[in-house]
């Protein structure tokens, strides 16, 4: 069974893009959202096994979204994603409930699997 992804960007070419690049690998795609808010919502009503969530968002910050969502019943796993090194954002990468973080660079179905089976 494919691991169903809830893709939130707020660039809708990075969505597309990993998009293509999730489901060419086996993922399912469930549903995208450009915000925090929406990325809540859709998180709560699609039940994704993962959300693949930007930590700078125009809305909510993506560490505030991913406490929202990994507190609720039954929640995903979150992969925390951005353009900017892993170091930059290390302490609150740790501090967060997320399974972990992937360059958007480095993006591929190997790595989120890698994290997810940890």
């Amino acid at each position: 069974m494919a691991t169903t992804v809830l893709i939130v960007d707020d660039h809708p070419g990075f969505r597309a893009s990993a998009r293509m690049l999730l489901e060419a690998e086996g993922f399912e795609i469930v549903g995208e959202a450009g915000d925090g808010g929406t990325a809540v919502e859709q998180a709560a009503a699609l039940s994704p096994d993962l959300v693949l969530l930007d930590v700078h968002l125009p809305d909510i910050d993506g560490f505030e979204v991913a406490d929202r969502v990994i507190a609720a019943d039954g929640a995903p796993a979150v992969i925390l994603i951005s353009s900017r090194s892993d170091g930059e954002l290390e302490p609150r990468i740790r501090a967060s409930g997320a399974r972990g973080f992937v360059s958007k660079a480095d993006l591929s179905g190997t790595t989120l699997r890698a994290l997810l089976d940890a």
